[in-house]
């Protein structure tokens, strides 16, 4: 299927490790070209000499500093869409919280995603044209255990995206969320962790305990997601915007998962 994405312009947050990187590639093997967002300047530049469609931006988009600097990089050029994605909270329990934990996961979770939005939303309603992919969790529809600021903090993010899809409607912009369930990396390797840790069970049993939850009973692939996400980020996909749709292997059990 041609996504009518060849030479268009993205940036992808996240992109060197996970669904970002996945997103990634598979933007690039349809042709299009990515700015690439990461923290680590190592591993951006090893992602970078893969391709020359790739360029990069190294830093922290909760600053806005940084948050500047990747405005410049796109300058003049058309923003075809954008993929606002980056790693969550830590995991814990409710009651081991502290006000600062909440603080942080608000600037982790929720406000440089809404100063990013509002950088890129103005020419992209000039141009009439715009994809704007959240990248969140399952945990808009079902919570996940131990993961209490990543559940409360990405329903704030969905309010966020839902409210402006609706007063933008007619801009030919649209915004939609993604919600991960249980995919093959780290930040689910880190989960696997703290749950062995707080129950004493070996990661192995937790692993299976995560896979048995969902209907097709395993993990999911990044690659899988990522078909999804680019098809969102492409024309095609010009009738849905305000959605929050789940990956997750049938592990949501409500009817509205």
């Amino acid at each position: 299927m041609n996504l009518y994405l060849e030479n268009k312009l993205f940036l992808v947050g996240g992109a060197t490790s996970g669904l970002g990187k996945a997103i990634l590639e598979q933007l690039i093997s349809e042709g299009a070209k990515v700015i690439a967002i990461a923290r680590t300047q190592e591993k951006l530049e090893a992602l970078q000499r893969t391709d020359s469609a790739i360029e990069i931006v190294v830093g922290d988009l909760s600053q806005q500093a940084f948050l500047d600097k990747v405005l410049q990089k796109i300058g003049n050029r058309i923003l075809t869409g954008a993929v606002i994605n980056s790693g969550g909270p830590p995991a814990m329990p409710v009651m081991e919280t502290t006000l600062s934990d909440w603080d942080e996961a608000y600037k982790t979770v929720v406000r440089w995603k809404i100063a990013l939005t509002q950088a890129l939303l103005p020419k992209m309603i000039d141009s009439g044209y715009g994809r704007l992919l959240y990248i969140e969790s399952v945990s808009t529809k079902q919570p996940v255990e131990n993961l209490v600021l990543s559940n409360a903090m990405r329903l704030a993010v969905t309010g966020y995206v839902k409210t402006l899809s609706q007063e933008i409607g007619g801009s030919g912009v649209t915004l939609n969320i993604l919600g991960p369930g249980y995919h093959a990396t780290q930040r689910m390797e880190n989960l696997f962790a703290k749950n062995s840790e707080l129950k004493g069970i070996p990661e192995k049993e937790i692993r299976k305990t995560f896979s048995d939850q969902t209907a097709v009973k395993q993990i999911g692939k990044p690659e899988d997601f990522a078909s999804l996400a680019v098809w969102l980020l492409s024309p095609l996909s010009s009738y849905i915007t305000g959605q929050t749709l789940t990956v997750d292997g049938g592990l949501v059990k409500g009817t509205m998962g």
